[in-house]
């Protein structure tokens, strides 16, 4: 088990290595959540997206994409492909409107792809360590998939990883927050929305997202964070990263096959 760890480490994780690792999950929530910050994105998710209403299906739906893009055949790409374009057809907003937004731009899908990466080098690194430039870049062109598969034309990437992150961070230092898309982002870590078996799993949960945000977007969404707040979860995240990454990689990926298949059966099944 340690050998399978530090061999992928040591080469420098892929594309399916992050997505098909179960901590891409994990940190889905905060990705989101800063998916959503940019104000357009935002606007369009709280008029259109049934996240709320029914969160299973959004995750099937979005949960598709990230698998049949990374995971697919060249049919079941183009499929699910059609799919996530059938659904963003709709996503635009109404004539008028303060702030315009239409789920096709290429600028809006940019950030969410960019979030994408952002989120799962994140992750694996709080897991399993800091990979070197070289991977972080490898990484960071082969992420690129999730915004060139749809509308995103490859130009419009930054240049580079230092340029990426030099764009999220002018991005981040941008964000004026809607209430509106506050008050989706707390609605949507609301335990007591849970059933009551499984709020005290929700509560972790919406500490660990909370934790995970950068610290001007906490700020943003009016999350209360304290230095104590802080110290817990640094201690979270150093116990789990221990006992994590002693995991069998395929205990590790089991969500990933499962979720892949079922993916494959709804999208494919669709087709006929």
């Amino acid at each position: 088990m340690a050998t399978d760890t530090a061999v992928r480490t040591a080469e420098g994780p892929t594309l399916e290595d992050v997505i098909g690792d179960a901590s891409f999950l994990a940190g889905a929530p905060r990705r989101f959540l800063m998916e959503i910050a940019l104000t357009p994105v935002g606007l369009g998710v709280a008029d259109h997206s049934r996240a709320l209403r029914d969160p299973v299906g959004r995750f099937r739906n979005t949960t598709a994409y990230i698998y049949l893009v990374a995971f697919g055949t060249p049919n079941e790409r183009r499929a699910v492909i059609r799919m996530v374009n059938r659904a963003h057809g709709p996503v635009r907003s109404a004539e008028g409107d303060a702030v315009a937004y239409n789920a096709f731009d290429p600028e809006l899908q940019l950030w969410v792809a960019g979030c994408m990466y952002y989120g799962g080098r994140d992750m694996w690194q709080r897991m399993f360590g800091p990979m070197d430039d070289a991977a972080a870049e490898r990484l960071y062109e082969q992420f690129q998939t999730y915004g060139t598969s749809l509308q995103v034309p490859a130009e419009l990437w930054p240049e580079d990883r230092a340029a990426y992150d030099a764009y999220v961070a002018r991005t981040l230092d941008g964000i004026e927050l809607d209430p509106r898309v506050a008050d989706y982002g707390h609605r949507l870590l609301d335990p007591a929305s849970r059933p009551l078996p499984v709020r005290p799993v929700f509560r972790l949960l919406r500490f660990c997202t909370v934790g995970l945000l950068p610290d001007a977007l906490r700020d943003a969404y009016g999350f209360p964070w304290s230095p104590r707040d802080q110290r817990r979860f640094d201690a979270i995240m150093r116990a789990s990263s221990a006992v994590y990454r002693r995991l069998p990689r395929a205990a590790r990926e089991l969500p990933k096959a499962m979720l892949l298949s079922a993916s494959r059966r709804r999208v494919m099944g669709a087709q006929v």
